[in-house]
């Protein structure tokens, strides 16, 4: 039994012990948490508050007269359920977060310390322009990096995710589309694309059609050139694609796209596996969301509106969306509908009420700077080292579909072909948890059944890399010897494994008091 970093679990002398029942249902130091509802009730409450006055209410008869039914608590009982709650998350302060496709990497504290500075943290975006121009300065310094790094035309910084990206994307190509007389109907979306792709492109008004993979994971791109015509706006590629996979036909792939009338949409979430040896530009690349926080470091979604600002092309330029920084002088504008004049006038509009999520450009700025241009080609260039020390490390346990087709990029993937039957990818990722670390990405890409994409990212020592690669090694032999254990696990967790057909059909999502126990006749 080891010691995992991200949990402490004692070894017994003598070897394993019996589970031990306790009155209060904790194990040790591991909680067991009631529901708030059950600690506290709404009969009572943790503080004495005066009679609130009477007031005329002005919400036209839309308030609530019945009572809300929020269970009272004292302080300590309400901090100690929140903090007991904590203790049983996972974060990447705790240990590897092997999510394949989603890149959480480490969030640096400095770039944290940057984003709260006064000037970035508390200004206001109706602020006037000549009192916000360090900001301004600093959100252009950004939009430069970007463009260099792509070897693109212009940026948009407004977007708040990739997939919001992918919607500017496409409006911009829409819209160079439809000021040459020429509104295409069909986006083309090989297999190995993210998810989001074929949906932002249907909620944009397209017709979807995929394009089928190889055997070797990427585009068919004889597939692609015998689908291209007079209907296809452009089509949607992940490269790096979903499989972990550079596509080396890129630019066969663009100039056969461009010769059709078409233009290339290229899902830049990946980006983190290349940035500094490859420039999107350079392989006819025309639009590119970019996920700053797989790139750049900034935090993943829940603490807010993330970033996903999108370079284009010089054809399709003049279609980004307003509002822009411009550096004019010594002076930084903000080019909006009524000041962006006629250099601007094809843009598609806004695509939100102001300029885009500060704190994450002060993030990635901070990144940016104190890495350099030679340390963001060395992250990418660790970020792969470390994807393929896991794919090699683990390919004689695991079935690893594309190993034999080189190299992987930013992240491996696995498949549960050679588990013995009855066993499957779901009884991996739940005895992983028993070992101590979060699950990779599981059953995703669909092109690969029983998928186990895992993403180490470019911020994980060897040492940390290696009691990940033991921990999976050793719940990928305990299914091929038949380890029964496995299919109820994970057994140490707070929670036993959930039906996941029945939690996903009929899941509870509101509390409601227990009925009162009849006494029996």
């Amino acid at each position: 039994m080891s010691i995992n970093q991200s949990g402490w679990r004692p070894e017994m002398a003598g070897g394993e012990a019996a589970p031990v029942k306790t009155f209060t249902g904790n194990k040790g130091l591991m909680l067991e948490e009631a529901l708030i509802f059950e600690i506290g009730d709404s009969e009572r409450t943790g503080v004495d508050l005066p009679e609130a006055p009477k007031v005329a209410s002005r919400l036209g008869g839309l308030e609530r007269t019945a009572a809300i039914g929020l269970p009272g608590l004292s302080e300590p009982e309400a901090v100690r359920h929140y903090t007991r709650l904590s203790r049983q998350n996972y974060a990447i302060d705790l240990g590897l977060f092997p999510l394949g496709s989603c890149t959480m990497k480490h969030n640096p504290r400095l770039n944290e310390r940057m984003a709260r500075l006064p000037g970035f943290a508390d200004i206001h975006p109706l602020q006037p322009v000549d009192s916000v121009q360090g900001a301004l300065a600093l959100i252009h310094l950004v939009g430069e990096w970007l463009v260099k790094l792509t070897g693109m035309a212009a940026v948009a910084m407004s977007p708040k995710a990739g997939a919001h990206g992918e919607l500017c994307g496409l409006l911009a190509i829409r819209s160079a589309l439809e000021a040459r007389g020429d509104a295409r109907k069909v986006i083309l979306v090989p297999e190995s694309a993210h998810g989001t792709n074929p949906a932002t492109a249907a909620f944009c008004g397209y017709a979807v059609e995929n394009i089928p993979a190889t055997a070797a994971g990427r585009v068919d791109l004889e597939a692609l050139k015998a689908r291209l015509g007079p209907d296809v706006a452009a089509v949607m590629i992940t490269n790096p694609n979903t499989c972990g996979l550079f596509e080396p036909d890129m630019k066969a792939i663009s100039d056969a796209v461009h010769a059709a009338g078409a233009l290339v949409y290229c899902d830049g979430a990946n980006f983190n596996a290349i940035v500094g040896r490859v420039r999107p530009g350079d392989l006819g690349v025309d639009a590119m969301h970019i996920n700053l926080h797989k790139t750049f470091s900034t935090p993943h979604g829940g603490g807010g509106p993330g970033s996903g600002p999108v370079v284009f092309s010089e054809s399709l330029a003049p279609y980004a969306p307003l509002p822009f920084v411009e550096k004019q002088g010594d002076h930084y504008a903000l080019v909006e509908e009524e000041t962006a004049g006629e250099h601007h006038a094809g843009s598609f509009g806004r695509m939100v009420a102001f300029h885009g999520q500060m704190g994450m450009f002060v993030r990635a700025a901070a990144y940016m700077l104190s890495h350099g241009a030679d340390g963001l080609k060395q992250v990418s260039e660790d970020a792969v080292l470390n994807a393929n020390y896991i794919l090699r490390s683990l390919e004689s346990v695991l079935d690893a579909p594309f190993a034999a087709s080189g190299p992987c990029m930013h992240e491996a993937l696995f498949s549960d072909d050679n588990l013995p039957e009855g066993f499957s990818t779901l009884d991996i990722a739940k005895g992983l948890i028993d070992e101590g670390f979060h699950p990779m990405t599981v059953y995703f890409p669909l092109v690969i059944h029983g998928a186990m994409l895992v993403e180490p990212t470019e911020t994980e020592s060897k040492a940390a890399l290696d009691q990940f690669i033991g921990a999976l090694r050793s719940v990928g032999e305990r299914a091929k010897a038949g380890d029964p254990a496995l299919k109820s696990a994970p057994h140490l967790a707070p929670r036993r494994r959930l039906d996941e057909t029945l939690a996903a059909r009929k899941p509870i999502l509101v509390w409601k008091e227990p009925a009162a126990a009849q006494a029996a006749e």
